[in-house]
């Protein structure tokens, strides 16, 4: 039988989602928490691969296990298993074929900067005290879905077939002291979310317009593009899937 874990985390103390030779990850953890109390060798199959640092309010791993499980049980003996940085919101049973990854709609990240130097949030997001123009990056969020291909975005070596997303929807909202830009497509390259923000900013301070994020963009080329910002101020804050995944008992 084929489960969904839902979780959250704090990435600061790991080296990303995925299991890495010589670093702690998330997956990690999860997978020896599950075989601890499983009793048996349970790998875990997540939604996407978040970079060292990232947070993730809404994640999705799925595992398969022979036999049934009491999700409540399994959620609580989990939480109370897991160290505090890592947290079980549910498990539930899905169709076999059920994909965490694949079957994957829509993902939806969230950065956050702060505008004035705070000391309760310097883990939590960038701090940039210069003057941005943020209408100017709403007016670049618009650009964005001009295009399919994010090449001069993505990290140079990579493994995929396609730099081809479909954003559907970017956009900064302002509250106060907090700048948060909201960005959802079917799927991400590595370090893309991070490469658009550093551009963004980049137009908020004035150092590049608008222009001339229609070039970047067209060159396919990362070394085009804005800086990568810190990834303690990114969130994985939602995963769509099809109704039908959840099985129904």
């Amino acid at each position: 039988m084929r489960y969904f874990l839902q979780l959250s985390y704090n990435g600061k103390a790991y080296h990303g989602w995925q299991n890495q030779p010589n670093a702690i990850s998330v997956q990690e953890v999860l997978e020896k928490a599950l075989s601890t109390l499983f009793k048996d060798t349970i790998t875990i199959m997540g939604a996407g691969r978040t970079d060292a640092g990232v947070h993730a309010l809404e994640m999705y791993a799925h595992f398969d296990f022979e036999q049934k499980i009491e999700s409540k049980d399994l959620v609580y003996k989990l939480n109370s298993f897991l160290p505090k940085d890592i947290a079980i919101i549910d498990v539930f049973e899905v169709e076999g074929a059920a994909h965490a990854r694949f079957d994957a709609i829509s993902r939806t990240y969230h950065y956050k900067i702060s505008t004035l130097k705070n000391v309760l949030d310097y883990d939590f997001a960038y701090q940039v005290q210069l003057p941005l123009d943020v209408e100017a990056m709403n007016e670049a969020c618009k650009i964005l879905f001009q295009y399919k291909d994010f090449q001069c975005f993505s990290k140079s070596k990579t493994d995929v077939k396609t730099y081809n997303c479909d954003i559907k929807e970017a956009f900064w909202t302002q509250k106060n002291n907090q700048l948060v830009f909201t960005i959802t497509a079917d799927r991400f390259l590595r370090n893309m979310v991070r490469a658009v923000v550093g551009t963004m900013v980049n137009i908020g301070l004035g150092k590049l317009n608008l222009e001339d994020l229609h070039k970047i963009i067209a060159s396919k080329n990362r070394s085009e593009a804005g800086f990568s910002v810190p990834a303690h101020g990114l969130y994985l804050v939602n995963i769509t899937y099809p109704k039908t995944q959840r099985k129904e008992n």
